[in-house]
Order: C-alpha cells, then sequence, then structure tokens
C-alpha cells in the first residue's frame, strides 16, 4: 500500500444475513470505487441500474433511535449502518460503493469483524491520489444531562475515547481510549457485539424493532448476566462496541478525521450531535490532503456543511 494514497478495494465482494430490526434476509456487496468517490450506499432497480444512491455523510442521517439510519428525500435507504462503516473506516478503506438489495444491512454476529473478514478477502489496492482528511481545528463539545461528547484537535488520526456506565452489575463503568489503525481496530475493536437488555425486548419488539436479534447476533442482558452460552469475548466487549459505533458514526465526516473523539454516556445520538455541531462550525475545521497537510486546504464544499445539531433523546447500543 502507498503510504498518504486513497484506497478501494480490489474486487467485488457479497455478504449474506438478516436485519437486526426487520428480520429480513438482506445482501450487502462492496464494491471498488474511483478516487474521490468516498462511501456510497445504492440501492439496485429491476433493470439492475441502482435506482437511489446515498453517500455516507452526516446530512443524510434521518435517525438515530436505535441505529443510524441514512436516506434523502425520498426516504430511509440503509437502516443500522453504523457497522459496515466501522469496518470500512476501521481498515482504511476510502472509496467504496455499498450495495443492498434490502433496507437495513446485516446484523452477522452484531459485530464488525464479518466485513472486516470480507474486505481482507478481496484486499485493498492503492489510489493515486492522496488521502483527504478533515482536521479539527478546536474543541467542539455537546452536552445533555450526564452525557456528552466531544471533538478536539489530535493530529496523528482518529481516537476514541469512550467511557460508559450502568447499574447492572455485569457491565458497570467501563472505559476505553485507544487510536484507531487498521491493525488495532481489527485486533482490539471490530469482534465486539452489539448488546441490548432481555426486559427491553417486549417494548423493542412492539415498536417493531428488533425482530431478527438473537443469541447469534446479539448479547442478551438479564439482571444478573449475560446469556449467550458462549459468553463474553472480552471483560470490556460493552464500552469496546460502543468504540465500535463511534468509529462508525465518525466515518459520516465524509474523510477520515484528524481528531479525539471523547463520549461519556453516549451512543448514536450523541455522535450525530457531535459530527454535526462541528460540521456546522466552518471555523472548527479544515479540509488538508496528506501530500501537503498544513499549505494546501480544500474548500469546505467538498464534505457536509451548514448544519444544526439534532435534538437530543434515547439512545441505545
Amino acid at each position: 500500500m502507498k503510504a498518504g494514497c486513497q484506497t478501494t478495494l480490489r474486487g467485488h465482494v457479497s455478504i449474506d444475513g438478516i436485519g437486526v430490526h426487520s428480520g429480513l434476509p438482506v445482501t450487502l456487496t462492496l464494491h471498488p470505487a474511483d478516487a474521490n468517490t468516498g462511501i456510497v450506499f445504492v440501492r439496485p432497480g429491476s433493470d439492475g441500474s441502482y435506482e437511489r444512491e446515498v453517500r455516507a455523510d452526516v446530512r443524510a442521517v434521518t435517525a438515530t433511535e436505535f441505529a443510524t439510519v441514512l436516506g434523502d428525500s425520498s426516504g430511509p435507504l440503509i437502516s443500522t449502518a453504523e457497522h459496515v462503516l466501522s469496518a470500512l473506516r476501521g481498515v482504511g478503506v476510502d472509496n467504496v460503493v455499498v450495495e443492498l438489495d434490502g433496507s437495513e444491512a446485516p446484523i452477522l454476529d452484531g459485530s464488525a469483524a464479518p466485513f472486516v473478514a470480507a474486505i481482507d478477502q478481496v484486499g485493498l489496492a492503492s489510489q493515486s491520489a492522496p488521502r483527504r482528511y478533515i482536521q479539527v481545528l478546536k474543541p467542539v463539545r455537546v452536552v445533555k444531562d450526564d452525557a456528552f461528547g466531544e471533538l478536539r484537535p489530535y493530529p496523528r488520526g482518529l481516537r476514541i475515547e469512550a467511557e460508559i456506565e450502568f447499574d447492572h452489575p455485569v457491565i458497570g463503568k467501563q472505559a476505553l481510549d485507544i487510536d484507531i489503525a487498521p491493525a488495532t481496530f481489527r485486533r482490539e475493536i471490530a469482534r465486539a457485539r452489539t448488546f441490548g437488555f432481555l426486559r427491553d425486548v417486549a417494548k423493542l419488539w412492539g415498536a417493531g424493532y428488533a425482530l431478527g436479534a438473537s443469541f447469534d447476533n446479539t448479547l442478551v442482558i438479564t439482571e444478573d448476566r449475560v446469556l449467550n452460552p458462549e459468553g463474553l469475548r472480552t471483560p470490556d466487549e460493552f464500552v469496546r462496541h460502543k468504540v465500535l459505533d463511534a468509529v462508525g458514526d465518525m466515518a459520516l465526516a465524509g474523510a477520515p478525521l484528524l481528531a479525539a473523539y471523547r463520549t461519556v454516556r453516549g451512543g448514536h445520538r450523541l455522535n450525530h450531535a457531535v459530527l454535526s455541531a462541528l460540521m456546522a462550525d466552518s471555523s472548527a475545521w479544515r479540509v488538508v490532503e496528506t501530500s501537503e497537510p498544513v499549505r494546501r486546504i480544500r474548500g469546505h464544499a467538498d464534505v457536509a456543511t451548514g448544519l444544526v445539531a439534532p435534538a437530543y433523546g434515547p439512545d441505545m447500543s
């Protein structure tokens, strides 16, 4: 791989599964893309052409209550986008077309590891264009009650500092600070699974969510234990999954971030609120290229602008 260059996939790869909320079967296919394409989600039409296309951009977020949903004026295009986004950003894919034949990304085992395995199956290819980064220039924070998130300058890439606290004997208070690079993402973050409480199942089903959830794709927690027969992959798998989600949500900046993101008792809504607040303040960031990280600055029109942080509300993993 050429250092400082954009990347795409060496070939096409497909993954089959079901949606964790819809319970419906879906095939997701990753396609190579030209330099400066970014991450684009598409839905094929009956004739094989793409009938809808949505760029992975914070402006395309239409919902964050139980997952990150992307869409446009026609409505939602993809739900539960965060795990595939996390895998793509985590291993350093800049340009890719993500094709889905359904409305929700497959949940697979509830982590990003199967997406990473699919990417590794075909490998990455360097492209001639220099990689663009969004460099955070000053801290931007969103606070709501006892939860807060903050992006601040960090020159070495993306750093996630996550802290969670649940009044539950299995989870309690957990924290993890980690610099996101392909090797550390694969080793430390990718295998962390989504989790939920058994007491919430009936409420979720009644609202039309979690119809595809099972022990195969979700850590299920009772009042005092994890029900999954195999148990936890790591003692702090819960906060590691929060980091995984944050990497996916930060991918909606439109380019890799040069920033440290601190999140305390947060989730998808808070992640979206902080990233939106950053993009709304044109003095808080700029786009740089690796070939000229300081001198060459591209216009703000290359990524999302003019955003207002959304109302903060309930969230779940």
